[in-house]
């Protein structure tokens, strides 16, 4: 194992806050002295079928943890999905049914495992221990937390003072999501900012049970594609790991230059020196922005995929925006005409696939982002004749070949 201050500097890096340092410190030198590594908890309710970028960030501080040496738990929360995690939401949320947690769960096994060794990670479903408690210890448990603390929690204050539901059952999260570190005799649990509240409890709840409270490090939320809001699908800002290699290449080359290096930090294998040469470079002129981007693009595209096809998307991104020319291999579509004998041109985009709805093609229209046969266009009241075949693009990375029939 390397040295505690060695392990310290990994951990440290890209985290918002651990708490605390000293107590993490004192359990890692006794970790070198017992050669027994510590026992490392992350949980993540399976509440969408796809992870994003977003998610890797936590994840990734998982696989340095793993690489120092130390035992991964990766908790699946099937039986917290039942609830919905309150965290951030100013009202109820709507559990998932069983069978949809049981889908997404089977999905996050096999994404988790291109970040992480499925050799030395424990995967473990909170629904083991959970589904075999009483009402009884239900009660037990819910009196070792009183009101006024979950109060405390920003979400539900805000909603209580707004007069806004808080459900009794969003109580009992925090409190199982800390029984989890019980159960599992966490020595750290690793979570976003947004959760230290619940990463708290836990250590409460040890307590109450006569074990060694395990130290918390929280990671920063990362911005979307926008650089604004906390990347998330909902938002339309994400790069999803399952995504096709153009599309994470393409979506990354997105990102301002700015948001370039806290993607670097947060998401990158480089060191910190690295880095720091890197940015040093772009900003002496030495390296120009888009190809140290390039170069980010590249390692995340590789590490979802492989070295090959990152290299593909890349030159199908230099062919598509460097030389202005357009995909090698481009669907093409047939669409039938409305009874008028013509189909408008948002939604002739809409049934080809390169907008969710009409609304969004007359937006991508107005925004000047909408080509026909290389040509720009605004006009939204556009309507492709029958016979006509013409090449669609909407955005920076989205073809087609549109035929519009009887």
């Amino acid at each position: 194992m390397k040295s505690v201050d060695e392990q310290m500097a990994i951990i440290r890096r890209g985290s918002a806050n651990i708490i605390s340092e000293e107590e993490l410190a004192k359990k890692l030198a006794k970790s070198i002295a017992n050669g027994k590594p510590l026992r490392i908890k992350a949980g993540f309710d399976p509440t969408a079928p796809d992870l994003h970028l977003g998610h890797t960030v936590l994840i990734q501080k998982l696989r340095q943890f793993q690489e120092l040496g130390h035992h991964i738990l990766f908790l699946i929360g099937d039986f917290t999905s039942l609830i919905g995690d309150p965290t951030g939401k100013n009202e109820t949320r709507k559990p998932l049914s069983k069978e949809q947690i049981a889908i997404n769960s089977e999905t996050y096994k096999e994404q988790v495992f291109r970040i992480l060794d499925p050799d030395t990670t424990e995967v473990v479903y909170n629904s083991e221990w959970m589904g075999k408690m009483s009402s009884a210890d239900i009660i037990h448990l819910s009196s070792q937390h009183t009101v006024a603390r979950m109060l405390e929690r920003d979400d539900f204050s805000k909603r209580y003072k707004e007069n806004r539901p808080i459900a009794i059952h969003e109580f009992l999260y925090p409190l199982i999501q800390g029984y989890d570190s019980v159960a599992l005799k966490s020595d750290v649990e690793l979570g976003g900012t947004d959760q230290t509240f619940n990463l708290l409890v836990g250590r409460e709840l040890q307590k109450n049970a006569n074990q060694e409270p395990q130290c918390v490090l929280t990671m920063p939320i990362l911005e979307g594609l926008d650089g604004v809001q906390k990347m998330s699908k909902s938002l339309d800002n994400y790069i999803g790991i399952r995504d096709p290699a153009s599309e994470i290449f393409g979506k990354t080359m997105s990102i301002s230059d700015d948001l370039m290096w806290r993607y670097y930090e947060l998401l990158s294998n480089l060191s910190l020196e690295e880095i720091a040469t890197l940015h040093k470079d772009v900003n002496d002129g030495a390296q120009h922005p888009m190809e140290v981007k390039k170069q980010l693009a590249g390692e995340l595209t590789a590490r979802f995929h492989d070295a090959d096809t990152s290299r593909q998307a890349r030159n199908e991104f230099e062919a598509l925006f460097k030389r202005k020319e357009t995909p090698d291999e481009i669907v093409e579509v047939e669409l039938k005409a409305s009874q008028d004998g013509g189909l408008g041109l948002a939604a002739a985009m809409r049934e080809a696939g390169l907008v969710n709805s009409n609304g969004d093609g007359m937006r991508m229209i107005r925004q000047n982002a909408v080509s026909i046969d290389g040509e720009k266009t605004t006009d939204t009241r556009r309507i492709l004749k029958i016979g006509e075949r013409i090449l669609l693009k909407v955005g920076k990375r989205k073809f087609s070949y549109v035929n519009i029939v009887e």
